[in-house]
């Protein structure tokens, strides 16, 4: 027996969880040639740039948690307020209604003055720095390739194409890249991004360097500093990635690890993941909403646009990386092929007002990638996208896979629910009578008529300690993907 489950793990090196088909198998190619975890990850984070570029990019920001060698350690990367050189605005940010659906309008404020300074590059670098195994010179050529030569558009990325129009069409540069012949790219269309490519190979043959110190960031800075933001060439020049250490809880005999302050979505996980385990086993929709709404005391968000990996290798190393850019700023600086972020125009990031963040500290955020343990081995990497509902995907996610004992891909697309300002949401398939039993203590419950992006994009793997058996579970709600080695 011992021998056969052995043989397993041998011919499954590992798997990758994405939020696109494309970006999990570039993933999953480096773990069949011979890369670990980490080398995986940032295979599909570059990928995921080329075909899922209005959620993410070289102008994004994010968190890595990577477990290995028995140790979780949290790579912040993400977004930070410009401002050190003491550039001064000259113009505002400027609103953009984004329609989700018929029930759900909100107002997102980008342009140059939204954009912060970004992250990916120092993060993707110091995590191969750190932990990789693979010259980024190899990591990066799949994405070079889809961005180069272009790859068709799947249905969920036609709807975020198609949701987020109004902000892409404001300047030139994103208008042309997302609707090159006057209307926005449909679904069965080929997308193509030459200049990422560009870019992509500046980055494999010289590093972060002209990213921060360099010719782009030059342009960068200088783009947005003559359109009237504050992103400064020594805002650039400062930035690098930190390492933080998690914040944990246990919950049900497992340990969870996931990410600590500025953030603040993992310390409202652990937050609602300690309030169950004194609730007792989760039975019905009314535990979660009770764990949901004590941590909806601390904190409360809108929706933006975020993109999530996970991926876990045949030793238990494991990876849970989450990169954002925001709703997008809508400003592709010439000649970079970098799409710059507008988390300076992110209400939910941005809870004391916009422009108040001191200049060089980290944006706040509610991204969350997410390891759980048990006596110390791997059992799950999980992360999502959402905004605020990252906090109550992931921990949904977490329930039903550690108390509950689903798969990762049953437990990602069983139906969610989400609370918050005294309003349950929920979507179709949650238990009808728990839905009116709420109803009746007076709670309101607003029924989703479809799932929705709007609750979250999950993707997960998990590793069973006693077999080596590794799965993989991809979110509907996002076109998610597994692919395995």
């Amino acid at each position: 027996m011992a021998a056969k489950r052995r043989g397993r793990a041998e011919r499954m090196p590992g798997v990758v969880a994405a939020g696109h088909p494309e970006s999990a198998e570039a993933g999953a190619a480096v773990l069949r040639a011979g890369g670990n975890a980490v080398d995986a990850a940032v295979g599909a984070v570059l990928a995921s740039f080329a075909v899922e570029s209005p959620l993410t990019g070289l102008g994004a920001g994010g968190y890595m948690a990577v477990h290995a060698h028995g140790e979780t350690t949290v790579l912040d990367f993400f977004v930070a307020a410009p401002g050190l050189d003491g550039t001064r605005r000259t113009a505002e940010l400027a609103p953009v209604d984004v329609v989700f659906d018929a029930e759900t309008v909100q107002t997102f404020y980008v342009g140059p003055v939204s954009c912060g300074v970004p992250g990916a590059p120092a993060g993707l670098t110091e995590a191969l720095r750190r932990f990789g195994s693979m010259p980024l010179e190899e990591l990066v050529k799949p994405a070079i390739r889809l961005a180069r030569d272009g790859a068709p558009v799947n249905h969920e990325q036609a709807y975020i194409l198609a949701i987020l129009a109004p902000i892409h069409g404001r300047l030139p540069g994103t208008r042309e890249l997302y609707a090159p012949e006057g209307r926005t790219l449909r679904e069965g269309e080929t997308f193509r991004f030459p200049e990422l490519a560009e870019a992509l190979e500046r980055f494999a043959a010289e590093g972060v360097v002209p990213f921060y110190r360099g010719e782009v960031a030059a342009a960068l800075s200088d783009f947005v500093v003559a359109h009237g933001g504050t992103l400064g060439r020594g805002d650039l020049a400062a930035y690098a990635a930190i390492e933080r250490p998690p914040v944990r809880t246990r919950f049900r005999g497992t340990e969870v690890l996931t990410n600590p302050p500025p953030s603040a979505g993992g310390t409202l996980i652990v937050y609602s993941l300690d309030r169950l385990e004194r609730l007792g086993p989760v039975s019905g929709p009314e535990q979660l909403v009770a764990a949901m709404d004590a941590a909806n005391a601390h904190r409360a968000d809108l929706l933006g646009s975020t993109t999530h990996i996970s991926a876990v290798d045949v030793d238990g190393m494991c990876v849970a990386v989450t990169c954002s850019n925001g709703s997008g700023s809508g400003v592709l600086v010439p000649g970079t092929g970098v799409i710059l972020n507008n988390m300076l125009g992110e209400e939910d990031l941005n809870p004391g007002g916009f422009h108040m963040i001191a200049p060089g500290e980290r944006v706040p955020s509610m991204m969350s990638p997410t390891v759980v343990l048990r006596d110390g081995e791997v059992i799950l990497a999980v992360g999502s996208a959402g905004s605020n509902r990252i906090r109550s995907a992931i921990l949904q996610t977490v329930v039903r896979v550690v108390e509950q004992g689903m798969g990762p891909q049953e437990a990602i697309a069983a139906p969610r629910l989400h609370s918050e300002a005294g309003l349950v949401q929920a979507e179709p398939g949650i238990d009808e009578a728990a839905l009116q039993r709420l109803e009746a203590r007076g709670v309101p419950v607003a029924r989703r008529p479809e799932i929705n992006l709007f609750f979250g994009g999950v993707q997960a793997v998990a590793r069973d300690p006693e077999t080596g058996a590794l799965s993989g579970g991809g979110d509907p709600r996002r076109g998610g993907a597994v692919a395995y080695a």
